[in-house]
């Protein structure tokens, strides 16, 4: 920067000394430093002509002065006078103005006494030398007698000191002076225009200004651009670069129109010659010339002067410039890597299984490619900051630092990337050993089940189920985990406490199964060296083995921890498999064959998918770069439209996402289960999220349609197809992607069928229920984008779950007057759409239009919150109509399906949403009830022979049985019926747990009286009350309790917390805090009728047979202590 900034200051000050140099050299050439004096200063002086410079010169190249006949020339003011004669004598070179001028005074027309004067005045004001002064005296008589006395007799009075010839006519003139010298006024034949002479005279002297101005302009220009103050930003950089490169090119104008004024004037100098090339310019022509031609140099050395400046001032404001770019591309571009590089820093996951490490190994790939961009960005900047280190740019000490900062980050980032792979490429072999030894523990343990029991008894079955673990474990060397510890040493670097934990699982696992083999062998060997009693072997308990998914390599799932039931129904499905085949082997040959045939249909399935698979692939491939990358194509922009233009999002919606998944994960998935066709249910079940892709494309398809149908005329399309040879046009394969997610499940049905006693059904099974779920969804989402006038956001209602057409009537009532409101004889048509959080009432709109554009449009109603809502599954008259009722049958929408089957069909699914929002208050009020009975004291047995201590251990051991429930699987305390009957009416049928009532087929109020509307009240009939933990009003006073302390009084807000020993209930009084344990049967009395806000009672309603309800109860009494379900009455 110093070194540049010096630089500078030198050609600065080169361009002000040559600058200078010609200033003053044109001021040397127009004599302008010795007289300055200009011709257009004294042009109306100049114009009277009573002295002029004719050119002509005298034998020895003196110059000639003529003073014409001028009558008033007495009269001239003598500054007038004396300007004259200063400029006249200005103007011939210095060494000619040196040897002396010759003067010519014409005085033939005037008297003696005005001769005397003239010369008197000439001789005492003529400022340069003299050489000579000859006069025309006049040519009267008198006059030139008188002349020619006075003159001899006074000579003395002229104060000249050269002499004055007296001449009586020009003849005698040109004796002194060459005819070819002298105008033609005086006899000769010089050619001499005033006019022309003052002309020329004004024009090389405002050329010669010109040129001075230019210097001096220059002078001022490039102390500006030196004197600049550099921007720190591009923007205020490329203005500067501008606006002096426009000042540049005004100046560089200024120049040229200066240089063709001289030559101008140079041209009419010499025009004379050019036109007759015989006529010789006079002296003073050519002095002219040569004046000229010097000012035009001076002006060329002005313009090289400042372009050398100017080069150098440009390439410091270009590399300021390219050094600003260099910056802010800096900026942004370390930006990025930080960015890239937080990102990277996030990979720090190693996966918990092989499809986990090799998916996070897909999103590091895919990473790393979006990230390569930024890299060889940072790259080629850092090559470029390079480039002007070696260019010896002004700034270099700035662009080092930077420079050397970005080759780290790359190379930082190019060496984390590369350590992140080698640590997942660790962990996908750790996962690999893992998986092989899963598979080979697996494979063991059928082995074991899979063994005879009954050829075992003899002593050659014996050895042979011996040779068989035997040779089984050879093939353990390949496959096991021999030392622990080396593992940990080896994958030190990637194990962290899941996958330590896992690696120490599989280990044990693999430790059981050999310990396993161990038993089976001594027992083996006892029979075959000992046959005295018959034993029966059984086969191994698997307890601390899990059930491997697959006994294809390269085909397992992510391990799952140790489960007794999954191992035991592995262990049987596989003997009973055994059996079955055992049975089949002895009754023939036909069901092998009938297996065969099957194994072949599902081969030819798998073929068919695979093949299918692919072609559905090329197909996608082909559609994106023969059709929408040419939409991007500048060679193929003049076909496209104005209107269609920047809408390719809209006509291929997200089919790169598709192709991308089908692609890359999908096709690859299939390709591993074509010898497995059995299995491949596992490979959809893997990837189902995956599908949720083509919800997105599907809601797309009526725009892209409906723009295809715009435009399908188009040029474009038509060149496309013709490219790629297509029979059929684009629409067409638009709708490979809808045909294709419907195809799957016609091939996982035939799948299915063909393996309905093959281990992967029940997984094909799930695939298949899970595609038809992804079809439906689809289809559900196309009619919910269709719905208008909703001012909410849809996605806040939770899945879509069912939507339909139905009959709906109104029955409402407000107050306690039950009236019809908006009764309608007739129904009105509702397109129901139930979420999981609203169910919304809508509007059927027909539209008119073709293909997606004629599909509906529903009309938003009104909506009724889910926490709400109950249901009346049958209404009298009609099989085919339900209720659905809100805020305790304060409104009543009965719903009419068009068959039973849609009805059985909606109504399971509402029972199944209020079901799920049971269950989530009953998990929370358990949650907190398990909380309080922790911190509870133990009850004191009222009577009981038994010692305290035995009490406490036993009360201690049932308190952990009920804590041991309420985290079990069921998920719910099933309590005891109390020992007491019930003494009045109304009390709550025990509850049935929610397991219980979902493997319930019906509905009805006999089997599940949750909020029943159709169970009805017998009038003093009533079986046992069951007491369960909640919260009751006291219908009367208590004073003994067990714990003295403990007394209640009637209207008081008691809790039943839990049940104790020998009927005792610990109860709380929540309006004074008591606490205290009482017998059941005077719970009983103290509550009486009071229901319990937890309880779920039989409602007063007649008219229907069953009825679901978590109503808006349900979520408050989430908020308290103890959850509490209301009944609601319709």
């Amino acid at each position: 920067m110093r070194c540049w900034l010096k630089i500078e200051e030198m050609a600065l000050e080169e361009l002000m000394q040559r600058l200078n140099a010609v200033s003053q050299c044109a001021d040397e050439i127009m004599h302008q430093d010795i007289i300055p004096l200009y011709a257009a200063d004294i042009q109306d002086q100049l114009k009277k002509q009573f002295a002029y410079l004719s050119g002509g010169r005298g034998g020895d190249g003196c110059p000639v002065i003529t003073f014409p006949d001028y009558p008033a020339f007495s009269e001239i003011p003598e500054k007038e006078f004396q300007n004259v004669l200063t400029y006249l004598t200005s103007i011939p070179s210095l060494r000619d103005a040196g040897i002396g001028f010759i003067l010519v005074i014409d005085r033939r027309q005037d008297k003696w006494t005005s001769v005397k004067a003239s010369i008197l005045r000439i001789a005492a004001s003529f400022p340069g030398n003299l050489q000579l002064v000859l006069v025309l005296r006049p040519t009267g008589f008198f006059h030139r007698a008188l002349s020619d006395i006075a003159f001899k007799f006074g000579k003395d009075e002229f104060k000249m000191k050269v002499p004055i010839i007296m001449l009586g006519s020009v003849s005698e003139l040109q004796g002194y002076i060459d005819k070819t010298q002298l105008t033609e006024d005086l006899g000769g034949t010089l050619d001499y225009c005033h006019n022309r002479w003052l002309s020329r005279r004004t024009a090389i002297e405002g050329f010669a200004q010109k040129v001075k101005q230019t210097a001096q302009i220059l002078q001022s220009f490039g102390t500006e651009l030196a004197e600049t103050e550099l921007p720190n930003d591009v923007q205020s950089t490329s203005s500067l670069l501008a606006t002096h490169t426009e000042k540049k090119d005004k100046m560089k104008e200024d120049i040229r129109v200066a240089v063709e004024q001289g030559d101008d004037i140079l041209r009419s100098i010499t025009k004379p010659v050019t036109e007759n090339p015989e006529y010789k310019l006079n002296q003073d022509q050519l002095d002219n010339q040569t004046t000229v031609e010097r000012l035009l140099a001076q002006l060329h050395e002005t313009e090289t002067a400042f372009d050398e400046f100017w080069i150098k001032h440009q390439q410091k404001l270009e590399q300021c410039l390219r050094l600003r770019n260099f910056e802010q591309n800096f900026r942004e571009v370390k930006a990025a890597l930080d960015i890239v590089s937080e990102r990277l820093s996030a990979f720090t996951d190693v996966g918990n299984s092989r499809s986990h490490v090799e998916h996070i190994l897909k999103d590091l790939t895919n990473f790393e490619e979006k990230s390569c961009e930024t890299v060889v960005k940072a790259r080629m900047l850092a090559s470029e900051g390079d480039a002007f280190i070696q260019s010896n740019h002004y700034a270099v000490d700035s662009i080092i630092p930077k420079c050397t900062e970005l080759h780290h980050l790359c190379d930082a980032f190019t060496t984390e990337t590369e350590q992140r792979r080698n640590h997942l490429n660790k962990s996908l072999e750790l996962h690999d050993l893992l998986e092989k030894s899963m598979k080979w523990c697996d494979e063991g343990i059928y082995l074991l089940a899979s063994q005879p029991v009954d050829k075992c008894q003899s002593q050659d079955g014996a050895e042979s189920a011996l040779q068989e673990i035997e040779k089984f474990l050879d093939t353990g060397a390949g496959n096991k985990i021999k030392e622990l510890n080396k593992i940990y040493r080896e994958y030190a670097h990637i194990l962290n406490e899941d996958l330590k934990d896992h690696v120490q699982k599989v280990f044990q696992k693999q430790e059981s199964m050999e310990e396993m083999f161990q038993k089976r062998q001594i027992s083996l060997k006892k029979l075959a060296a000992k046959q005295t009693r018959p034993v029966q072997p059984v086969a191994p308990r698997p307890e601390a083995f899990v059930k491997s998914p697959c006994t294809s390599p390269g085909l397992q799932r992510e391990y799952v921890p140790n489960s007794e039931s999954s191992a035991l129904r592995r262990v049987n499905y596989r003997r009973g498999k055994s059996e079955m085949t055992d049975l089949h082997q002895s009754r023939g040959g036909s069901t092998m064959d009938d297996e065969e045939n099957l194994a072949v249909l599902r081969q030819h399935v798998i073929n068919e998918l695979i093949e299918t698979e692919r072609a559905y692939v090329e197909e996608l491939l082909c559609v994106l770069e023969g059709y929408a990358a040419e939409m991007d194509n500048p060679l193929m922009a003049h076909l496209i439209s104005p209107e269609l233009q920047n809408k390719k999002d809209i006509l291929f919606g997200n089919m790169e996402e598709i192709y991308h998944f089908h692609n890359r994960i999908f096709l690859r998935e299939l390709e591993n289960y074509v010898e497995y066709p059995e299995l491949v249910g596992r490979c959809f079940l893997d990837q189902m999220e995956d599908f949720q892709i083509y919800e997105k494309y599907c809601q797309n398809k009526p725009r892209s349609e409906s723009l295809w149908r715009q435009f399908s005329d188009s040029v474009f399309f038509q060149e496309c197809q013709r490219k790629l040879d297509h029979k059929l046009s684009l629409d067409s394969y638009l709708l490979k992607p809808v045909q294709r997610i419907t195809k799957y499940q016609l091939l996982l049905k035939e799948m299915l069928k063909y393996s309905k006693n093959c281990e992967g059904a029940e997984d094909l099974q799930e695939a298949l229920t899970s595609i038809l779920g992804i079809l439906k969804a689809v289809n559900d989402s196309m009619h919910q984008i269709a719905i208008t006038g909703y001012d909410g956001n849809l996605n806040e209602l939770g899945k879509l779950l069912m939507q339909g057409s139905f009959n709906v009537w109104t029955d409402h009532k407000k107050g306690h007057a039950k009236v019809k409101d908006l009764a309608r004889f007739k129904p009105m048509q509702r397109h129901l759409f139930l979420h999981e959080k609203a169910v919304l009432f809508c509007k059927k709109r027909e539209e008119n239009g073709e293909g997606y554009e004629k599909a509906p449009s529903y009309s938003y109603k009104h909506s009724l919150n889910m926490a709400a809502v109950g249901i009346t599954e049958n209404v009298k008259g009609d099989a085919k109509k339900f209720e659905i009722w809100y805020n305790a049958r304060e409104e009543v929408y009965i719903i009419q399906a068009p068959t039973a089957e849609v009805k059985a069909t909606w109504v399971n699914e509402i029972r199944k949403v209020l079901t799920s929002q049971l269950q989530a208050c009953r998990e929370a009020s358990q949650h907190r009830t398990l909380e309080q009975t922790q911190s509870l004291p133990l009850p004191l047995p009222a009577s009981s022979c038994a010692s305290p201590s035995r009490n406490h251990i036993r009360n201690t051991k049932k308190m952990e049985e009920k804590k041991a429930d309420l985290t079990s699987l069921e998920g719910y305390v099933t309590t005891v019926a109390p020992k007491y009957p019930e003494k009045g009416k109304g009390w709550a049928k025990p509850s049935h747990s929610l397991d219980a009532s979902e493997e319930n087929d019906g509905w009805s109020s006999a089997e599940e009286p949750l909020n029943s509307s159709d169970a009805e009240e017998e009038g003093g009939g009533g079986g046992e009350m069951k007491l369960t933990p909640g919260k009751y009003t006291v219908v009367t006073d208590y004073e003994k309790g067990v714990s003295e302390e403990f007394t209640v009084k009637s209207g008081d807000l008691v809790q039943l917390i839990r049940e104790g020993e020998d009927g005792l209930w610990y109860v709380k009084n929540l309006s004074t805090g008591s606490e205290g344990w009482i017998p059941a049967n005077n719970v009983l009395m103290l509550i009486g009728n009071s229901k319990s806000a937890q309880s779920l009672s039989s409602s007063e309603s007649g008219t229907a047979s069953s009825t679901l309800s978590t109503s808006s109860s349900c979520s408050d009494s989430c908020n308290v202590s103890s959850t509490s379900f209301s009944d609601i009455k319709g």
